[in-house]
């Protein structure tokens, strides 16, 4: 195998979706339904009627489902031993089944992780259409930015000074685009935040209300690498007017729409045991991530900060108070 075909093998496939086409159409969102981080499309479990009521559903058994000796767990997770000789009745040594709907934990819902994904919805990804407003505004010409190609990367071309664009109107579109995945509005939509930020730091605190929404569409969407990347986009947020954290003390009031994502991954770190991440440049691991959001929104938030991150993630610790 030629060195052209291994890195070819290797490379990391573009996502693209069908309704995209090609680069000279505009993307054909008219029948795209689906609402961006809906909960409607994902596996649900049956409904466990014991747990709203006080009645119980059950199955009569038969003889041949009756426990046995030897056959059962003995209160524990661990799976009974089959006897070395052979059972007087056919299914003596199998474990009973029990009903979906049981609240009893077998062990293969805890060794089979395909199963665990499926009772642990949370951690799903959710549907993320290509409907978002960044791509409607860039196919049709109203955004003053274009890709200018370089020798080491890429970066915006900006039409119009920074400081002359309307952040209210222009930035919310921006942040709307940092839930794209295709290439180039993933591109566009990240790096022309980072650029507004940057030059026009003191226009972003009357903008703040408007960001929320965008914000919390993408981190509902569940996805790894749209979350790691907003919240880079968001450690960034709050360091950009780092004279007066006007802006970390802004977001505070907003924690509810922001935080409860960032409470069921705080936990997903890599584990490698003994080996080594090479590629901790790149700030993938997102459980790093979210710790170091929520110290650097405990850090310009204000007084008021600590306490309500504590309230929607209380693993959390402050790095501030002794």
């Amino acid at each position: 195998m030629s060195q052209a075909q291994f890195d070819l093998k290797m490379r990391q496939k573009h996502p693209s979706f069908v309704e995209t086409g090609s680069c000279f159409d505009a993307t054909n969102s008219t029948h795209i339904k689906v609402r961006p981080g809906g909960h409607e499309a994902l596996p649900k479990k049956d409904l466990d009627v014991s747990a709203f009521s006080f009645c119980k559903k059950t199955n009569r058994k038969t003889p041949n489902q009756f426990m046995r000796k030897h056959s059962g767990s003995g209160g524990t997770l661990c799976a009974p031993k089959k006897n070395e000789t052979a059972a007087e009745f056919p299914d003596e040594n199998v474990a009973p089944s029990y009903p979906p709907s049981s609240r009893r934990l077998s062990t293969d819902r805890v060794r089979n992780p395909k199963q665990r994904k499926t009772d642990f919805p949370a951690f799903m990804e959710r549907p993320n259409p290509p409907n978002t407003e960044f791509r409607r505004f860039y196919e049709r010409g109203d955004l003053p930015v274009q890709i200018e190609h370089g020798g080491c990367n890429n970066r915006i071309a900006w039409k119009v000074a920074i400081e002359k664009l309307d952040f209210h109107h222009y930035l919310p579109i921006f942040f709307d685009g940092l839930r794209e995945v295709e290439m180039p509005y993933a591109f566009l939509s990240e790096q022309g935040v980072y650029d507004m930020m940057q030059v026009g730091s003191s226009k972003i605190v009357p903008v703040i209300p408007q960001l929320i929404i965008p914000i919390k569409t993408a981190l509902n969407t569940r996805d790894r690498s749209v979350i790691a990347k907003v919240l880079k986009v968001l450690q960034a947020l709050v360091k950009c007017d780092h004279e007066q954290n006007l802006v970390g003390q802004a977001l505070v009031p907003y924690y509810r729409q922001i935080l409860p994502v960032l409470n069921i991954f705080i936990r997903k770190n890599e584990n490698l045991g003994d080996g080594m991440d090479y590629g901790q440049r790149k700030r993938g691991n997102l459980g790093g991530l979210i710790m170091e959001t929520l110290e650097a929104f405990e850090t310009y938030g204000g007084q008021d900060a600590f306490i309500n991150i504590k309230y929607f993630v209380p693993v959390y610790e402050s790095v501030i108070i002794n």
